[in-house]
């Protein structure tokens, strides 16, 4: 019996209601996937958000960011991975301000020009790591203050008092975000050298124990820095732009050094030598704690970051070592400088 033109018309919207269905959960399925891996990423990091309006905006920084990371390792086509790290739900422009305080504006002073004396330094061993030697602490999280300049010159007064006395002592950043702010803006920016100029004249340094890190820019605590536990007498600015001057101060103590760390690459970097794209704008104070090559040959520096132990290989990054370029990856061998015991 031949259907009346209303069952015809019914018939047809049902297939394509069917069809729309499919469709759309096929559609939402992905995004579905992607909520899920964000609510774990969530559980994972502690990351809470003050509301849906919040939380929606911060799901499609999360899904744009884990895109560009999967798409990035599928290629393969670098000696480094990218991984979903605590930085995930942000945009590269919030990761550049909250992480990077690196400064060279106009309005601080130049550096002053000094000696280096590793300049005739010929022993230079093929491959250096000064964890090894028990001259690094622990790998340290600047959290929200731009202070990379403080963890970057603490981690290299902590190498030169160990070499000096032996002893690994945890030094207080706080005390450098909180007391050496003649030069140095705290939370918002400052400079290696200008760090070891306020040890200098402050006679020394207190431990972290004493004077322990709380991220943000506080009242200075005189009788928290009085109690002085590792100093140094001075400092010298390595070379600039020489990788190998740079390559002879590593293979002696901890250094202090200088990169651009603004890229996305950077910000999700898991594993490898990183080769990526950077320019030479620096914006980030980290410590050069070694050097070596991959069993391939690609030569590498070790590299102590302040961004906690869960970002890169454990808290650290390896940079290819002995590019063309004068300044090195990233402006590496631009800015770096050392504590003297």
């Amino acid at each position: 019996m031949a259907l009346k033109p209303s069952w015809k018309l019914i018939l047809s919207a049902m297939t394509v209601l069917v069809l729309c269905t499919s469709q759309a959960t096929a559609r939402t399925a992905p995004d579905a996937s992607m909520a899920e891996k964000h609510e774990q990423w969530m559980a994972r990091f502690g990351r809470a958000y003050k509301d849906d309006t919040e939380k929606a905006y911060r799901f499609n920084i999360f899904k744009e960011n884990v895109a560009y990371i999967e798409s990035f390792n599928e290629a393969g086509a670098r000696p480094y991975k990218l991984a979903i790290n605590k930085f995930a739900d942000l945009t590269n422009e919030e990761f550049q301000a909250s992480r990077n305080g690196f400064k060279m504006g106009s309005h601080l002073k130049a550096s002053k020009v000094s000696s280096f004396r590793y300049a005739n330094f010929t022993a230079v061993p093929p491959s250096m790591d000064w964890r090894k030697k028990g001259a690094v602490t622990g790998v340290k999280d600047q959290g929200q203050c731009g202070c990379c300049w403080a963890f970057s010159a603490v981690a290299a007064t902590e190498g030169i008092n160990q070499l000096k006395t032996g002893k690994l002592i945890s030094l207080s950043e706080q005390e450098l975000v909180d007391c050496d702010t003649s030069e140095d803006q705290g939370c918002n920016g400052g400079l290696m050298d200008y760090a070891f100029e306020f040890i200098i004249g402050n006679h020394g340094l207190t431990s972290e124990s004493n004077y322990p890190y709380e991220g943000v820019d506080a009242t200075c605590n005189a009788k928290k820095e009085s109690s002085r536990v590792a100093k140094i007498t001075g400092y010298e600015d390595v070379p600039a732009n020489s990788e190998s001057a740079l390559l002879k101060a590593v293979a002696n103590q901890p250094i202090s050094v200088a990169i651009d760390a603004g890229g996305s690459d950077f910000q999700f970097y898991s594993s490898g030598v990183f080769t990526g794209e950077c320019g030479t704008e620096l914006d980030h104070g980290v410590t050069a704690v070694g050097y070596g090559k991959t069993s391939d040959g690609t030569k590498y520096w070790l590299v102590k970051n302040s961004w906690g132990s869960s970002w890169g290989e454990n808290g650290y990054i390896r940079m290819q070592r002995d590019i063309d370029a004068a300044e090195g990856l990233c402006g590496i061998a631009m800015k770096a400088s050392y504590p003297t015991a």
